[in-house]
């Protein structure tokens, strides 16, 4: 590594700046090292790329509007000391000296954000952790034509390392940052918020559902610190139900719904407990407001409904000809009315559910939808419902899924409960344990996969061991790696063992981490996070009680069945 020159920014600098890296949805990483400088240098570094390619997939020109909005962090737009926070002062910046005209939606869900961009046509930026901690922050930016795709982030990184070698090199005397990355201009105001993301999200909603009616309704909004709080009150009240909010709070709260633990689960029971109310359900959102929250009173104690399955009855009550989803999900969706609409699993991210939604618009299909185990769902194309139309938006929303399936029981005159009750009886749960090395998480996917890449899966029955490209067809292997695959069974069946529970390995899948199917029909899915210091299971069982089970002995300290796999490395 070259020796910077005495007088540059870099040679200045009074910390060591850590990169902020891209992940499945977006940058982010730990409030210490996000400087003003690192977030300048990668949003500069990512406008550049945007200038570069054409409109027509996603570019954008010098001079155009360029919208932001932030969540509730304080880190988004406070200084959490001197030296660290402002991260939409920072992103203010770079947009200016990119070209851009910045334009501040304010406080609003991502999704909000996201649509009123696309419906204009121009880039888009959230400032935001999502459901991670609050001790970390980042941000997520859109193309003119959606969400950034795997195809983009080579040459995205390549246009940050650029502009990050010339901001570093910059005589210290001329940059725009102090020893400390932060800009020397620091301030706290920003261009003045316009209200209309909020209002148009809200008339999306209003428009599409007009003519049907939540009246008689009664729902509990979990607030938290959520940055759809206000809005969800606001919406489903206009909707004709009667909505009671409670649980705000002004200190940041991570809730991941992916992976719900029961600490939060009975925090929410006892905010219902407390209101001495009935309510047909209870709903809420991350700390964005794309992913949705949903649980409903059954034998009087409150029942947490997934991602997942959540998806699965929205996809049915909007008419999908396709689904879109990733090798997650629970796999009633293979044995119920969506199997033949059931498009090829993805890997997990938004990026991979959009670009599986292309491909499903490509071959024709018309109603094409998508989703995550997080609850996230999204739409690749207009869907149209009693005569009104729903434009498309391919990004994660929280709240289509739970106004969706409100309407589903109002129309089947049904609980909630109950309505889920059409699904086939598969049950699921996901957890996480935080703070785990992402590299040894990577060395425990590689140390029991194959290394023959074209393998995707690998079955274990009567006839041996068969090795199964993306379409299920056999490949042909040697016998040395037919043996290796047996010791790959034999290890995995040391930590999910009879003892634990487990019958023998069935299947396992390599689509997206290690996902071990056994001969019972339950699930064991090991993936690291994409964008986190987290290692998550999934789980899948015949009840509740079995997939709580799996994803309790996964997590469990100080050897659970996570820390036995990394103890193998």
């Amino acid at each position: 590594m070259s020796t910077p020159s005495p007088d540059s920014l870099e040679a200045h600098l009074a910390y060591e700046p850590q990169v902020l890296k891209f992940g499945t949805s977006g940058r982010r990483g730990l409030i210490i090292h996000l400087t003003q400088l690192e977030i300048y240098t990668n949003v500069l570094g990512e406008i550049r790329y945007l200038q570069r390619i054409p409109v027509s997939e996603g570019g954008i020109e010098v001079g155009d509007d360029f919208y932001y909005a932030y969540d509730l962090r304080p880190s988004s737009i406070g200084y959490v000391d001197p030296n660290r926070g402002g991260l939409c002062q920072a992103v203010e910046q770079a947009l200016r000296d990119g070209g851009m005209r910045p334009i501040s939606l304010g406080a609003i869900p991502t999704p909000a954000l996201t649509l009123f961009a696309l419906q204009r046509a121009k880039g888009s930026i959230m400032v935001t952790g999502s459901h991670i901690p609050f001790d970390r922050n980042g941000y997520k930016l859109n193309t003119s034509k959606g969400e950034l795709l795997k195809k983009d982030e080579q040459p995205i990184n390549e246009s940050v390392e650029v502009t990050r070698g010339q901001l570093l090199a910059q005589p210290f005397a001329e940059s725009l940052f102090t020893e400390q990355g932060m800009l020397r201009s620091a301030t706290t105001t920003l261009v003045p918020a316009i209200p209309e993301g909020k209002s148009s999200y809200i008339q999306r909603y209003v428009d599409f559902f007009e003519g049907d009616s939540l009246q008689g309704m009664k729902l509990l909004v979990y607030q938290h610190s959520a940055v759809g709080r206000d809005l969800i009150v606001e919406l489903f009240k206009l909707l004709g139900a009667e909505v009671v909010a409670a649980g705000r709070s002004e200190t940041f709260v991570p809730i991941d719904t992916e992976a719900i633990d029961q600490a939060q689960l009975d925090t929410v029971q006892a905010l219902y407990d407390s209101t001495g109310q009935s309510f047909d359900a209870v709903l809420s959102t991350d700390g964005d407001s794309d992913r949705p929250l949903l649980l409903a009173p059954e034998n009087g104690k409150l029942r947490f409904f997934s991602g997942d399955l959540l998806g699965m009855v929205v996809a049915e009550f909007l008419g999908a000809d396709a689904v879109v989803v990733p090798i997650s999900t629970n796999d009633a969706i293979d044995r119920g009315a969506l199997a033949k609409a059931t498009e090829p699993k993805t890997r997990i991210g938004s990026p991979y559910v959009i670009s599986g939604m292309q491909d499903a618009v490509s071959k024709g299909r018309s109603r094409v939808l998508g989703w995550e185990a997080n609850g996230g769902f999204l739409t690749g194309c207009d869907i149209e419902l009693d005569g009104k139309k729903l434009q498309a938006l391919p990004t994660r929303d929280a709240v289509l899924p739970l106004l969706s399936v409100l309407f589903a029981s109002r129309k089947r005159q049904t609980t909630i409960p109950a309505l889920f009750t059409s699904l086939p009886a598969r049950f699921s749960r996901a957890s996480v344990i935080r703070n785990f090395p992402r590299p040894t998480s990577a060395k425990i996917v590689q140390r029991f996969s194959p290394t023959d890449k074209s393998i995707q899966s690998i079955r274990y029955d009567d006839n041996g061991v068969s090795p199964l490209d993306p379409n299920g067809n056999k490949i042909d292997s040697p016998a040395s790696e037919l043996e290796h695959f047996s010791q790959i069974r034999a290890q995995l069946q040391r930590v999910f063992s009879s003892s634990a529970g487990f019958t023998p390995i069935k299947m396992v899948n390599y689509t997206d981490g290690v996902r071990v199917t056994f001969q019972n029909g339950d699930v064991a899915h090991i993936r690291p996070s994409g964008n986190a210091d987290e290692l998550r299971i999934y789980s899948v069982g015949d009840n509740q009680a079995r997939a709580d089970e799996i994803c309790d002995q996964g997590i469990a300290e100080p050897n659970g069945l996570l820390r036995q796999l990394a103890a193998m490395i």
